[in-house]
């Protein structure tokens, strides 16, 4: 029954997305709520898929500035970040009030441990006291108040993501409404404003105590900040003069708002001070009347744009103030030594391009975005399973994805907190991950492309299971087992999800080759038996038959029977189905112990290092769950896969 609904959740990933563009919008749904004292490592990850993310904290920051084509955890770790100098902040005026406070909940108690007692940015600026989060990806909801200040304020943070369509869910947009609710009996001059720094040639890597010593080849004079307005849009754009226009952290960062029914007022620079307290003056002129004053860019003046929308509240009513980050960085390495670029660079002149594309359309992404959430929301499974399949989709706006020009997505392992970690696309770490495949169908395709027409050997079928870059790259010859086999199955995975026999039909003699590798490098003699030295996720080689990739070799083999039935190719069916018999029937009768299935290790190689032996490997079905998924059936006898399972 269990495995019943997981199948059924993933008829609803790929169903939820062909609802109506203008599905009715009640709100935004909830799968988890965390209150103030469980905060401090919740952020949701704004951006698009290959666009890179700033997130909004827990609390209400924002945080985690990874726009400039590297990870960038930790940016609110330390006062002289500059990563962590952008903030919002809000002002109430009435007859009986006059407050100011960083949009933000409190701190704990151990940020305060820090050298020369700056914990975080912003650290002296007040706060509100009470604080929790609700969400549901790609939507999150900052709850903040506080007994002495007149407000309440929701702030609303979400960035769309809609299966089907990668391209609206591959935008450089992070948008922010602040829901203020005037909890007085008197209408309110309620003021919000946003302060960015403009952070253009600093990426966060490498590290150092100053902000200068780090930030800019050429120090901040060369970084320009300045006003834009167009097309209902108000604003400012950071870029800069000084950044080397090849460095991945070459580009522009647009802060703008398209409301049009309070006074905005935009200032383009800070005060100079050697002390980092450009802050203070930015404060001050703020809650002096609730606006900024214009202070164009001069001098020795950092260029810290500032945005502010003033509103009048009546009471007990609440009011929107809407904001939008865009960004535009087009230097992309990955793990080449030059630059590869990003497809959605190729859509915009710059930031603030971006923004006049992709702003105007953010309520009708946003009930798009909803439609799918509020779907799988919608079903009837535990709780955890639905928060577990929304929140895991945040990788696809972190730093572990990307798009070239070309449209295909890269993937690496997984990102360190200023790098990548292992490159490549890698065969055997992405056969674990279906998610991409459910909810952007032509993505997965992509990376298809990638392991069969520029991974792979044409003539003998070996499969890099890391491909270079540039796309087209002298291969290395490193294969591995698992991998390939798994980049078989993917296919057939894709074409049932696509339905497209012609795509099946040009990649069909591609993936034929692949498997047909395996029998002049794993399993010579066709007995079903996968031998000899197979490298794999592991990463290590193991010898002999072992359960892992002879489960990934089953499932390619009923995979390839099944597409060489549809391809017309039944010579090769058949025997993809003979082979299979003999591995079916040998996995169960050479490497079942009565408990699981254990690792055979070749004669020769008992002292190798990393040979399992007797062990119960971890992932020995996980071939056998693919094959589950995608409709294959059991690889082997059911009974022994059932007491694997409990084993």
């Amino acid at each position: 029954m269990n495995m019943l609904k997981l199948s059924n959740l993933g008829l609803v990933l790929i169903a939820v997305s062909l609802l109506p563009p203008n599905a009715p919008a009640k709100g935004w749904p909830v799968v988890r709520h965390f209150d103030k004292d469980h905060l401090y490592r919740v952020a949701l990850p704004m951006g698009g898929i290959g666009t890179g993310s700033v997130s909004l904290s827990g609390r209400g920051e924002l945080c985690d500035w990874e726009i400039m084509n590297i990870p960038n955890k930790g940016s609110l770790s330390g006062e002289c970040e500059a990563n962590g100098r952008s903030f919002f902040a809000i002002r109430a005026k009435g007859a009986k009030s006059d407050v100011a406070r960083m949009l933000a909940g409190p701190l704990n108690g151990w940020e305060y441990l820090n050298a020369e007692g700056q914990p975080v940015p912003q650290a002296g600026l007040p706060r509100f006291g009470e604080t929790s989060f609700d969400g549901a990806f790609p939507f999150g909801v900052v709850h903040l108040s506080d007994a002495s200040v007149p407000l309440k304020v929701d702030i609303r943070g979400f960035s769309p993501f809609i299966p089907g369509n990668s391209a609206d869910s591959s935008l450089p947009v992070a948008s922010l409404e602040y829901v203020v609710e005037n909890t007085t009996d008197e209408p309110l001059e309620v003021s919000v404003v946003g302060f960015v720094r403009n952070l253009v040639g600093n990426n966060g890597y490498p590290r150092g105590w100053s902000f200068k010593s780090i930030a800019y080849a050429n120090g901040e004079k060369d970084n320009r900040t300045g006003r834009r307005e167009a097309d209902g849009l108000k604003g400012v754009m950071c870029w800069s003069d000084g950044v080397a226009t090849n460095s991945d952290a070459w580009g522009s960062i647009a802060l703008v708002t398209p409301d049009a029914d309070g006074k905005v007022t935009l200032r383009e620079s800070c005060s100079p001070n050697d002390w980092y307290n450009s802050i203070l003056d930015f404060w001050d002129d703020f809650t002096d009347d609730g606006e900024l004053s214009p202070r164009p860019v001069g001098g020795k003046a950092p260029p810290h744009g500032g945005l502010c929308v003033k509103k009048v509240v009546a009471p007990h009513a609440k009011t929107s103030f809407r904001f939008a980050y865009t960004w535009d960085f087009p230097n992309r390495y990955g793990w080449s030594k030059t630059v590869v670029g990003n497809w959605y660079s190729k859509l915009y002149a710059d930031a603030w391009d971006a923004a006049r594309k992709i702003v105007p359309r953010l309520p009708e992404l946003e009930k798009r975005t909803l439609a799918f959430v509020n779907g799988l929301v919608s079903e009837d499974v535990p709780a955890e399973i639905k928060e577990a399949a929304l929140s895991n989709l945040a990788v696809l706006k972190s730093q572990t994805v990307y798009r070239l020009p070309s449209g295909h997505l890269m993937g690496w392992e997984g990102v360190y907190d200023h790098a990548g970690s292992c490159g490549g696309s890698c065969t055997h770490v992405w056969n674990y991950e279906n998610a991409v495949a459910c909810l952007f169908p032509d993505l997965a395709r992509s990376m298809r492309d990638v392991e069969f027409s520029y991974a792979m050997d044409p003539a003998t079928g070996r499969m890099d299971f890391r491909v270079q870059l540039p796309l087209g790259s002298k291969r290395t010859g490193s294969t591995a087992a698992d991998g390939q086999m798994g980049c078989v199955m993917k296919v057939y995975r894709d074409w049932k999800i696509c339905g497209d026999d012609g795509w099946l039909k040009a990649i069909w003699p591609k993936v034929r080759k692949a498997l047909e590798f395996a029998w002049a490098e794993w399993d010579a003699d066709r007995d079903g038996m996968m031998e000899g030295s197979q490298h794999n996720t592991m990463d290590v080689n193991y010898w002999g038959p072992n359960p892992q990739m002879q489960f990934w070799y089953m499932g390619a083999l009923r995979a390839a029977e099944e597409m060489a039935k549809a391809m017309g190719d039944a010579d090769f069916a058949k025997t993809c189905r003979s082979v299979f018999a003999m591995a079916s029937k040998g996995v169960d009768g050479q490497l079942f112990n009565g408990d699981y299935y254990e690792h055979k290790i070749r004669a020769g190689h008992e002292n190798d290092s990393f040979q399992l032996g007797p062990g119960c490997l971890v992932d020995q079905l996980v071939g056998q769950q693919m094959a589950h998924l995608w409709g294959l059936g059991d690889l082997a006898e059911p009974t022994h896969l059932k007491k694997t399972c409990e084993s």
